[in-house]
This record gives structure tokens, C-alpha cells and sequence, in this order.
């Protein structure tokens, strides 16, 4: 099928994604993202789970809930080897550790005790001052703001690429900020749906638009796309 980038009008492209979310949304449901019951949980988690999977976020975060740490103010004292032993099922733990502590030692110059006051603020200003964080980078930026902040900020993964080139939205070089700009000048701007956009486009990454696809069955199979493309 064919692989060109043809939903340039805003119209057509807004058409084409509403009902591809409806699609995907039939078939999963919805995702209820992002897993967390804070939002600096929400935060850390954004952060801890860059190079690796959910699940072992999922200890990690565990464990800081285990000792107390869940707060700004315990992980800005934190020594840092400490806070690496409790966040190493989720990899990199030493690299992750110094993420984690300029996150908040960022967060405390703001001269906030927790990041509720530091994600109160404009998404375009809290994303400028995420994005100057040693360690965070755009997508982790967009996480943070959408789920915890609760502020429309589209996220791109490596999901969402692959999905979007095999269907013709982007081209193979478009970077990050080209595909971002394009679902939000696409779709309405609203957080809830921005939201379960990311969580269903992630679902079918996983489970049939992977670097081998298996196009049977995918809720986006009867929407024009090229398997071949990676």
C-alpha cells in the first residue's frame, strides 16, 4: 500500500485521526493513563522509564513508596547512591538517580516543597524549564505535563513514529517536534483526549505496529498504510 505524506490539510488530517482513535479506542478501550498515584509519582515514573519497561518502574517506584521517599523534600536530601540502591529494578539506576535528583533540586529552586506548585504554570513555561533539566528530554518533558500536570502536550514515542510513517502522516525524516506539531494543530486541545491518543497509539505499538508488523487484526488495518515501511 502506498507510503505518502498526504494529510497535509487540516480537515483531512483532523478527520483521519478522529477516526483512527475511534478505531483503536473500540478495540482497547480506554487505557486510563498514566499509572500513579501522585503527581510526583507520575513525575519519577516519566523518568525511570526511559530504556526499559513499565513493570520494573513499577518496583522501583515501589520501593521509594517503601521507604518514605515518595516527597520532594526526603529525595532532594537523598544521598545519591541511596536513591540509586531503591530505583535499580528500573535500570541505569546510577544515570537515573542523577535525573531524578537535578529533577528535584529544579524543582526546589523554584522554591517548591512538591510539584504541585511547580506544575502549576503555563504547559509552554513548565515545558521550557523541564526541558532545561539535565536528563529530561522532550518526550519525558510532554509526560510529565500531560499526566501530571494534567496540561495538553502531546507526547511522541517511538510508537507513535512508526505508526504514523507506515500510514502516511509524516515523512521518514520529520523529527519529534515536526510529529508533536502535527497532532496538535490536528486534534482538539484537550488533555483527557490527548492523553488516551498516546495510551492507544502505544497499545497498537505494542501489540501489532512493531518493527515486524502484524497488521491482521489491528484496529488500524483498514486505514491506508505500507507494512514495509519501518
Amino acid at each position: 500500500m502506498r507510503n505518502t505524506v498526504y494529510w497535509s490539510a487540516m480537515d483531512d488530517a483532523t478527520e483521519l485521526l478522529t477516526a483512527m482513535y475511534r478505531a483503536m479506542r473500540a478495540h482497547f478501550g480506554h487505557q486510563h493513563w498514566w499509572p500513579g498515584d501522585s503527581p510526583l509519582e507520575i513525575c519519577l515514573g516519566a523518568i525511570l522509564t526511559q530504556n526499559t519497561n513499565w513493570t520494573n518502574v513499577e518496583k522501583a517506584v515501589a520501593n521509594l513508596l517503601a521507604a518514605g521517599c515518595m516527597s520532594v523534600p526526603v529525595l532532594d536530601e537523598m544521598p545519591a547512591d541511596v536513591l540509586a540502591k531503591l530505583i535499580r529494578p528500573a535500570g541505569y539506576f546510577n544515570v537515573k538517580a542523577r535525573r531524578v535528583k537535578h529533577f528535584i533540586a529544579r524543582v526546589r529552586q523554584a522554591g517548591c516543597d512538591g510539584v504541585e506548585a511547580f506544575l502549576a504554570r503555563p504547559a509552554a513555561d513548565l515545558r521550557a524549564d523541564l526541558l532545561s533539566v539535565n536528563g529530561i528530554g522532550p518526550e519525558t518533558a510532554d509526560s510529565i505535563i500531560l499526566y501530571a500536570a494534567g496540561k495538553p502536550s502531546f507526547v511522541i514515542d517511538a510508537y507513535t513514529c512508526r505508526i504514523c510513517r507506515r500510514h502516511g502522516l509524516i515523512g521518514p525524516r520529520d523529527g519529534y517536534e515536526t510529529v508533536k506539531a502535527f497532532f496538535e494543530r490536528s486534534l482538539p486541545r484537550r488533555a483527557a483526549l490527548w492523553n488516551d491518543y498516546h495510551a492507544q497509539l502505544v497499545a497498537v505499538g505494542k501489540h501489532f505496529c512493531r518493527p515486524r508488523p502484524h497488521c491482521e487484526g489491528c484496529p488500524l488495518e483498514c486505514f491506508e498504510h505500507d507494512e514495509c515501511v519501518c
